[in-house]
């Protein structure tokens, strides 16, 4: 699916791409080609002057590498706010709740908005849900996401690709359209 018609009426919506994902404490992830795919949509809306919303996880949770005060509250390397781009902080898994993001969409006539980012199952899905539920176009971009290992409570693991494709099969099913970074960026194939 082609997001590239109208990228004024388009948000991106980069979630949660912070340095503390990669604290140890956190399980492996998948997705090598994550950040480049991610500063591939950054660099399309860019060139475009397209609307770009930044959304920060700022963990109330004692100990987190995602709290304020932790080096990992920090956006990973090319994927800092530029001038003009706002940075919406949330402290739970949506970027919808407690926080401004539907009010700024609505004052930016925003029709769809496209969301990458960390991690898909948890705070990217949850957007997704929520901005669906609200009456938002939601475009997720798959290869631009990332997930981590998650046990499977009978002692086991369960893989963060598998998480991650269950993941997109139920948002595409009933939440959003999925595409991949070339479609979102005009770079696939004709």
């Amino acid at each position: 699916m082609s997001v590239t018609t109208d990228l004024s009426r388009t948000v991106l919506l980069p979630i949660d791409v912070q340095q503390g994902f990669d604290d140890p404490s956190w399980p492996p992830r998948w997705n090598d080609e994550m950040e480049a795919n991610g500063r591939a949509l950054l660099a399309r809306w860019r060139a475009a002057g397209a609307p770009i919303i930044h959304v920060r996880h700022d963990s109330v949770q004692p100990g987190s590498s995602l709290a304020a005060d932790h080096w990992g509250n920090a956006f990973r390397s090319g994927f800092e706010p530029q001038d003009g781009e706002p940075v919406v902080a949330k402290s739970v898994n949506s970027a919808f709740i407690g926080t401004d993001l539907d009010l700024r969409l609505r004052r930016l006539g925003a029709e769809t908005v496209v969301a990458f980012g960390i991690s898909t199952d948890m705070c990217v899905s949850t957007t997704i849900r929520t901005g669906a539920n609200m009456g938002w176009r939601m475009v997720l971009v798959a290869d631009a996401c990332d997930c981590f290992d998650l046990p499977d409570g009978r002692g086991g693991t369960i893989s963060a690709r598998a998480i991650h494709d269950a993941h997109v099969a139920t948002l595409a099913m009933e939440f959003c359209a999925v595409t991949s970074t070339a479609e979102a960026t005009g770079r696939a194939a004709a």
